[in-house]
């Protein structure tokens, strides 16, 4: 029988390359086949990366897919080593203020990083990076 190999966690894949500046620079390493920070901040997200949107108690809509799609990538590259973990609170900040240029409310917005600064650290140490799974 053959067996797969599959990683789980993910709702969303990305239908087209994205680009957008983030204000974090000088980092050279920051590159993965999924995505690369260039070390004037430009980062771009290959077609195909896949994310769990919105994490927590919350709601998947239109107003934060953009922000978790930046957050999740922003996190796996200090889980991986390739941004110090100083930039969790950039990343954070970073997602309140693109949720708010796609029209999430101020108080949703303040809630969802509340919620990160409370329990969100775990979510960029290297122990929590995607694990490979086997069937059967």
């Amino acid at each position: 029988m053959n067996q797969i190999s599959y990683k789980g966690g993910f709702k969303y894949q990305l239908a087209e390359p994205y680009e957008v500046e983030t204000g974090i620079t000088g980092y050279t390493n920051a590159k993965t086949k999924w995505f690369f920070l260039s070390p004037t901040g430009c980062l771009t997200i290959n077609s195909g990366y896949a994310w769990d949107g919105p994490s927590g108690p919350t709601i998947d809509s239109k107003n934060f897919m953009r922000g978790s799609l930046e957050h999740d990538v922003l996190y796996q590259a200090i889980r991986l080593g390739l941004l110090p973990a100083r930039f969790k609170a950039i990343a954070d900040q970073r997602l309140k203020t693109v949720c708010l240029e796609d029209g999430m409310s101020k108080i949703r917005a303040w809630w969802v990083v509340k919620g990160l600064e409370i329990g969100g650290r775990k979510s960029t140490l290297p122990s929590r990076r995607q694990k490979i799974c086997y069937a059967p």
